[in-house]
């Protein structure tokens, strides 16, 4: 009985895939999702471009459809397994082992991307279990991904060989193509990233411990670890936020930036939001400006977060106090008594400044962060163009002299976060 035996036979959807054993010394098992992509080839021609790593590797394929699927995609999953069956016997000294399983739609509610990873992963996490290894990789990407030659290198040595860590987002960037100007179809994926990156550096700028970018073709975790935290959850889209978010409050976590993930800026419609709905949107709508959360709301969380001490060394009195010198934002977003009720549960159940840190943090999370952010820019705060709000931000941090375009702006945010850790 491996460590995750029991784990499996609670939580996994479906009984073993493969009946091949894994290789003894297998190191990382990467998982993508297949709806919809007759392209396959492309995502095992850049994976099997990489250098080599010293473990053995696996690529787990779940092919699947909704109830709701047309014709077209049913007929482009034929053509997606056909043509990983073909580049399988073309390729059959390639250093991955690849294996797929074809899902169809099956009696399952709510079949889609978070179900098929979960299909994926908890195959990947029984293989491990067969091996007794607990520190053994799993990998998300998407089928219409490439990645860096470094990408299996990466993991093995910031991750698999890592014992003080268990899981990280990968560094990513979308492809421009040759000149991702306003006019060009790239420009949506320009503004997109650009917001994506300014959300993630403003989180960092005023203290928050936890900012890290949530895409799901870019982030891994040791098997151990994704039993802990209960396995990836069921959901249609954000799948990868809800799994990340729990996976840095369990610690260790980091960002891996020495190699790095191509996704797809092509528009989709496959999930509700993400890169490819709002990809879509923005060109639907023929817009040139994407708007993003206010500077100043980063701005009301960093009082809040710098008043922690306080809050910790204090009791009620000095909580209500608190509570009279908070921005308006936040004092609309918080109600009085939720505030001293919160504060009261926190305090209570912690003796030393790191736990009160770790509770504070666990209450006023990810998910918290979003809900005022989207609150107050319903009530007090007017949305940005992403690109005023990067430069208000480069600004609030003291990094002058960026050219306030777009495209410039998105090269600056990209060099911050290959620093970032």
């Amino acid at each position: 009985m491996g460590f995750a035996t029991g784990w499996l036979s609670q939580k996994a959807l479906f009984p073993e895939l493969f009946k091949e054993k894994p290789n003894d010394n297998t190191g990382i098992i990467v998982v993508i999702p297949a709806y919809d992509e007759p392209d396959i080839t492309l995502v095992l021609d850049s994976l099997s471009s990489c250098k080599k790593p010293e473990c053995s590797a696996e690529v787990i394929i779940i092919v699947n459809f909704g109830k709701d699927a047309g014709r077209q995609p049913v007929l482009n999953n034929r053509k997606c397994i056909e043509n990983m069956e073909e580049w399988k016997r073309k390729n059959s000294s390639s250093f991955f082992r690849l294996f797929h399983y074809d899902a169809g739609s099956p009696a399952i509610k709510g079949w889609g991307v978070g179900l098929a990873r979960k299909t994926g992963m908890d195959e990947a996490l029984r293989r491990f279990d067969t091996l007794d290894n607990p520190e053994g990789v799993i990998v998300c990407l998407d089928a219409d991904c490439t990645v860096h030659e470094d990408y299996f290198l990466s993991l093995e040595k910031e991750l698999l060989n890592n014992r003080k860590v268990r899981a990280c987002s990968l560094y990513f960037e979308h492809p421009l193509g040759n000149d991702p100007g306003p006019a060009s179809p790239y420009w949506g994926i320009v503004l997109y990233e650009l917001h994506l990156r300014y959300y993630v550096g403003a989180l960092r700028a005023i203290g928050y411990p936890f900012a890290f970018h949530t895409v799901g073709s870019a982030m891994a975790v040791k098997a151990g670890e994704y039993m802990k935290v209960g396995g990836m959850n069921r959901r249609q889209a954000g799948e990868d936020f809800y799994f990340i978010q729990k996976l840095v409050q369990s610690g260790r976590y980091f960002s891996l930036n020495s190699t790095a993930v191509y996704p797809s800026p092509r528009q989709s419609h496959r999930v509700p939001f993400g890169t490819g709905a709002t990809i879509g949107k923005l060109a639907e709508g023929a817009e040139q400006q994407f708007f993003t959360y206010n500077i100043n709301a980063f701005r009301e969380l960093e009082v809040l977060f710098a008043m922690k001490d306080d809050l910790f060394r204090s009791g009620k009195k000095e909580w209500d106090s608190l509570y009279d010198d908070l921005p308006p934002g936040l004092k609309y977003f918080l109600e009085r008594d939720d505030w001293l009720l919160k504060l009261e549960e926190i305090r209570s159940n912690t003796a030393s400044y790191e736990s009160f840190s770790k509770r504070f943090f666990g209450w006023f999370n990810m998910f918290r962060i979003v809900r005022f952010m989207n609150s107050v820019h319903d009530e007090v705060y007017e949305r940005k163009p992403v690109a005023r709000a990067a430069c208000d931000l480069l600004n609030h941090i003291g990094h002058d002299g960026v050219s306030d375009d777009a495209l410039s702006l998105l090269k600056y945010f990209r060099q911050l976060d290959r620093e970032s850790h």
